[in-house]
């Protein structure tokens, strides 16, 4: 986390930042991230949904950012994790159409290897394989957010008798 917020600090320098935190997976990383960058930043949150359950619904779901929180701005979007891209791409799409000086990308977490999007973040904490995670903000249907940690969550699969 350090290292991340130290590149964030140092490429942000002598500019005003805006930081726009993906609700509401990233709460956890983007408060600490925010207390390690030490800059004085502008704080938005946008929501976007896109998972029921442990499978994305394909179709993703934006709103609660306003057009003038990012207009003229130098913006970074701050999420948990990038798996599809679909998610990320809707809300930097959003985020464009609204007029930045400048916009960036900072996630947690990566699962290039369910990519079905063509999507690379500007700042990245770490690289994981195709497993569900858990904690430190990421759940599954809602619960888990709240561990201190991030797991792996395994599912049981059907017996396929009745």
């Amino acid at each position: 986390m350090r290292e991340l917020a130290g590149r964030v600090r140092r490429d942000y320098a002598g500019r005003e930042l805006t930081v726009v935190g993906v609700m509401k997976g990233a709460i956890f990383f983007l408060v600490d991230l925010l207390r390690r960058v030490d800059l004085p930043v502008r704080l938005e949150v946008i929501h976007a949904a896109s998972y029921r359950g442990a499978q994305s619904t394909g179709e993703v779901a934006c709103g609660g950012l306003a057009e003038s929180a990012v207009r003229g701005r130098h913006v970074l979007v701050v999420d948990d994790i990038l798996d599809t891209g679909l998610t990320l791409r809707k809300v930097l799409d959003e985020i464009a159409a609204r007029g930045p000086a400048s916009l960036r990308t900072c996630v947690l977490l990566s699962k290039p290897s369910r990519r079905r999007v063509r999507i690379e973040p500007d700042y990245l904490g770490f690289e994981i394989g195709g497993e569900f995670v858990v904690g430190y903000g990421l759940d599954f249907n809602d619960q888990y957010r709240h561990l201190p940690y991030i797991a792996i969550l395994l599912f049981e699969e059907a017996a396929g008798t009745a």
